[in-house]
């Protein structure tokens, strides 16, 4: 039995407690972390299996991985702790590996401990194509995010460019650049530039375009590929969690996913 501890439970964190409480054979979900403590009340509740709340340094003498669900932020402390313990790690905030630093570090960590870090694909389809077309030469990837108002408020990107999001009367694009540029833009809604980059040619070569759209409810990544394989693009169209309109439904879903592919014995996909 694959034992689970998570780090954050918010929107996503949540989803991914209840998971493991129910859906997940062959792991269970054993402890928690979290400093909102009113927040995980009403989850605790409705668990069967009542994980314990615990310091991540305690977490990590208790399970087998470590999922970090919190934010970009908590991503050293929880990743650097688990894996020193032997602990694998999933790690929900990949924007904050475009650290190459802190990406090398924990790598070289897994390493020498003999453990995983996993990195779901997001809120995107497609990580498995651009894998694949990473054994040969990629020469270009561009991601497009399109996003109603709302799922940009409060970016440091906005804020510094005074940007009035109230103002657009249709879709234009407010920003284009690298994905590097574009994770600290905009880091609570490009985690998936992080992942896309990593699967594929970096975040320095790979382009990130944000597009404001008031006339849009949902969130949309679209994906253009090319390289010596041919070209492919994909298109997903989420829905926004409504307590937190920067994060899609399908990123949850996508660290569920992985922790079933990690407790199965059949392993499908690139």
């Amino acid at each position: 039995m694959l034992r689970v501890g998570v780090v954050g439970c918010g929107a996503i964190g949540s989803i991914i407690c209840r998971a493991l409480d129910k859906d997940i054979e062959g792991a269970k979900l054993v402890a928690i972390h979290e400093h909102h403590i009113e927040n995980i009340k009403s989850l605790c509740a409705e668990l069967s299996c009542k994980p314990k709340l615990m310091k991540i340094s305690e977490m990590v003498k208790e399970v087998d991985l470590v999922v970090e669900s919190a934010s970009a932020v908590a991503v050293p402390q929880a990743a650097i702790a688990a894996l020193e313990n032997g602990c694998d790690v999933m790690i929900m905030s990949v924007g904050a590996l475009v650290d190459g630093q802190l990406l090398e570090n924990l790598v070289n960590l897994a390493r020498k401990h003999n453990c995983k870090i996993y990195l779901p694909s997001g809120a995107v389809a497609g990580i498995d194509g651009i894998k694949s077309a990473a054994s040969a030469p990629i020469h270009s990837v561009t991601l497009t995010t399109t996003k109603p108002p709302r799922g940009l408020a409060g970016a440091p990107y906005v804020i510094a460019n005074k940007i009035d999001l109230d103002a657009f009367d249709k879709p234009e694009v407010i920003f284009d650049g690298t994905a590097i540029e574009a994770v600290k833009a905009f880091p609570a809604n490009v985690n998936v530039a992080a992942c896309i980059s990593l699967a594929g040619i970096g975040v320095d070569k790979t382009r990130v375009k944000i597009v404001v759209d008031p006339g849009s409810t949902r969130n949309r990544h679209e994906i253009e590929v090319i390289g010596d394989f041919g070209r492919f693009t994909t298109e997903v169209e989420n829905i926004p969690f409504p307590e937190n309109p920067r994060t899609s439904y399908l990123a949850a879903l996508s660290a569920v996913a992985t922790l079933k592919k990690i407790a199965s014995p059949l392993q499908i996909g690139t």
